[in-house]
């Protein structure tokens, strides 16, 4: 009799270390509960089944959980506020 497979994750640490987002190209980490591998940039988890790592994007699901934004430093301002200024005319007008 066959005994059934258990649903861990058996991949090894050095092909996880190798591993990246096809679509983003950062390293993928792996699930809380191992079945899957998450890129921290575009947030696509992809499946681990039979402990291959399943690659594709077509397979892929996108987590609708975002990390926590980290903490700005005291003192440095945010990127979004410096994109909504206005922009700085390239030269100055001549008063005549």
């Amino acid at each position: 009799m066959i005994s059934p497979r258990s649903n861990t994750m058996a991949i090894d640490p050095q092909l996880l270390e190798i591993l990246a987002c096809p679509v983003c190209k950062v390293s993928v980490t792996l699930t809380g509960d191992k079945k899957g591998l998450r890129c921290g940039q575009c947030l696509r988890i992809y499946p681990i089944q039979d402990d291959i790592p399943i690659m594709l994007v077509e397979e892929a699901i996108i987590d609708k959980k975002r990390p926590a934004p980290a903490k700005a430093k005291p003192g440095k301002p945010k990127a979004k506020a410096a994109a909504k200024a206005k922009p700085k005319p390239k030269f100055k007008a001549r008063k005549r």
